[in-house]
């Protein structure tokens, strides 16, 4: 089973002065937030959970005219990481300008300084203009992700037709579970685009871009680990970054986390999932009426507050599932439920499988994904030269 890295030390606490309690458009500094959810971190608490595992890390050349075209991630998830259900990609465009498209749904222009999260696994286009065709089809990426998964591409790949003008970014895809819930995930659109800093100074977000490249400039012993990792903590700075450019008119998951009454009800359930928590209980901690919280808290967030604590706890148990290490009676306890009976009945009412079934499938995921990986890095291909162009 692929874990995931020790828990994030970029606290979400830090940030919290971004919490806001007024009505205007933007987030303004609350106090009261931010002494509330001291020592409180549920991002890297849900990034953990799910298993949030860098897969690839790589930075793009490219030269005008130039397209791709990246399939479903389903498809490519066996290639890059066996063992992830499901695979995110994000781009941060250090030079140029561009379109991102997901074919029937969204089209974005974008420009040096943008962040593209694409968090649904859709399959979509990045190009040098609109409506042209790709200049690599779904099967040369697919034998591309063969090649870069293998370590036979260099980290900065080069693209294109040798014009102008050129475009330079970087891409991560991250590995995470989005079932049985990844409250993050699916409250964010198909296509999201983040601005960074007008000014260029954006802090820590930087310092990591810049030790990336830095790190792949200088190639040393442990690299890709060390990439990898920095590809994890790059999409927590860019969630991070997300969280800080809501405004008051957003909704969920983190639009819920910056709201006073309903991100201290997210800690609750957070640090005490096994709670036998009533809707009672909650609104009389959150200073609130039973129906203005429900409806506030399910309007920010997309499910009611006891959906959402059931929802939670079941992704807790899918994890210590999956891990194999705890019996099933030992895994309800853990969640709050003193008889195995009554927890089994409860996983299979949400999940839709019971826990027995649910740790027999991800046992033999992992068995599967043992043998795809091993055919990924013995398969053939041509190695490149350092700085040739990419081939797919």
């Amino acid at each position: 089973m692929v874990h995931a890295h020790d828990r994030t030390s970029l606290s979400l606490a830090a940030s919290s002065k971004m919490l806001d309690a007024g009505r205007s458009d933007h987030a303004s500094p609350a106090p009261a937030a931010i002494e509330r959810l001291a020592g409180a971190d549920l991002l890297s608490d849900v990034l953990s959970t799910v298993k949030l595992t860098g897969a690839l890390f790589f930075m793009v050349d490219a030269s005008f005219p130039w397209g791709v075209e990246v399939p479903q991630a389903t498809a490519f998830s066996p290639i890059i990481l066996p063992r992830a259900q499901h695979i995110v990609s994000y781009h941060i465009i250090l030079k140029g300008s561009g379109f991102a498209c997901i074919p029937g749904v969204t089209s974005t222009w974008f420009e040096a300084g943008d962040i593209l999260v694409l968090p649904h696994g859709d399959p979509y286009a990045m190009l040098s203009e609109p409506g042209q065709p790709p200049e690599f089809d779904i099967a040369a990426t697919m034998n591309f992700f063969r090649d870069m998964a293998a370590g036979r591409l260099p980290f900065t790949v080069r693209e294109g037709g040798g014009g102008h003008p050129s475009c330079e970014f970087v891409c991560g895809f991250l590995g995470c579970d989005m079932q049985p819930f990844n409250p993050l995930l699916s409250t964010l659109p198909r296509l999201l685009r983040i601005r960074r800093s007008p000014d260029g100074r954006d802090g820590l977000l930087s310092h990591l871009i810049d030790l990336t490249l830095a790190e792949a400039r200088q190639p040393r012993v442990g690299g890709n680990s060390i990439r990898l990792r920095l590809s994890e903590l790059v999409f927590v700075e860019v969630m991070r970054r997300h969280l800080e450019n809501l405004t008051n008119r957003d909704t969920g998951w983190l639009s819920g986390l910056r709201d006073p009454a309903i991100g201290k009800v997210l800690v609750m359930f957070h640090e005490q999932p096994a709670h036998p928590w009533t809707l009672n209980e909650l609104a009389r901690r959150a200073c609130m009426s039973r129906a203005a919280l429900a409806a506030r808290f399910t309007n920010l967030v997309g499910h009611a507050p006891m959906q959402y604590l059931t929802f939670w706890r079941m992704q807790i148990a899918a994890r210590l599932l999956g891990d194999g290490a705890m019996k099933v009676a030992a895994v309800g306890r853990e969640i709050g439920y003193q008889s195995e009976a009554a927890f089994s009945r409860a996983f299979k009412r949400t999940v839709g499988v019971s826990p027995a079934v649910w740790r027999g499938n991800a046992a033999g995921a992992n068995r599967c994904a043992t043998t795809s990986a091993s055919r990924a890095h013995n398969s053939p291909s041509r190695q490149p030269q350092e700085g040739s162009p990419k081939t797919r």
